[in-house]
């Protein structure tokens, strides 16, 4: 439909057309149809569990700020950030390894994955986790550390030495092998060809109410107690 655009129709004389032929107007008297912007949103997805189900290792206060706060607010930006982008309607996994690409979407990038770490954060524990895993992923961990013992430790180490904020990762390189990696702010191990398998958050924000500058104290609590291993043999295969 081609609405006219003269100095005597009004913008509610626009949007009532718009209206009736199925369109919306954007910002900038940008027009294109209904419900284009809603099909690209990212919903953010529920914790799996209650806010008060990790504690005494993480406290219903510290979830409620780190998800209801810091995870929403990644999703209601890069819901903003990738509408008026050619990104808009693409997965969320898509849309920040593509946005790490254009230094022009630096702010997208960061949002898009903010949001997918921290949903990965939250689905890789659980209440009551911690243990030994099994099966393949036993014999991968074997494999490639030498026994669950090493493999904790290297993440460990990872999560504690991990300077300013960030991430350490447990993935499966190319061949299969695990390793263990860490990257900083928003930096995703798919960018480098990696497949994440769990993750750790160490930006203060996970952890500083109940540990304060306590890293390491609540890296060993989530390893030891939260540590979802059914979700790591998932994400091996």
């Amino acid at each position: 439909m081609s609405v006219p655009c003269t100095p005597s129709i009004s913008r509610r004389d626009v949007l009532r057309l718009a209206a009736g032929a199925g369109l919306m107007v954007m910002a900038g008297g940008l027009i294109r149809p209904a419900g284009a912007q809603a099909a690209a949103a990212f919903a953010a997805p529920p914790l799996p569990y209650a806010e008060n189900a990790l504690e005494p290792v993480i406290s219903a206060r510290t979830v409620s700020f780190h998800y209801g706060k810091h995870t929403l607010s990644y999703f209601e930006n890069a819901n903003k950030m990738v509408a008026e982008t050619p990104l808009a309607g693409q997965p969320l996994e898509k849309v920040f390894l593509e946005a790490a690409k254009d230094p022009k979407l630096v702010g997208l990038f960061r949002n898009a994955a903010q949001a997918w770490n921290h949903v990965f954060y939250w689905e890789g524990l659980k209440p009551n986790g911690g243990g030994a895993p099994s099966g393949k992923l036993a014999k991968a961990i074997e494999t490639s550390f030498g026994g669950l013992e090493a493999c904790q430790k290297v993440l460990s180490e990872a999560a504690v030495t991990q300077f300013g904020s960030g991430w350490a990762w447990l993935v499966a390189g190319p061949e299969g092998k695990l390793q263990v990696v860490k990257t900083g702010n928003a930096d995703n191990p798919l960018q480098e060809g990696l497949k994440p398998l769990w993750v750790i958050d160490v930006w203060e924000h996970a952890y500083y109410l109940d540990y304060q500058n306590k890293r390491a104290d609540y890296v060993k609590a989530v390893l030891e107690k939260l540590i979802n291993w059914d979700f790591v043999a998932k994400n091996l295969g």
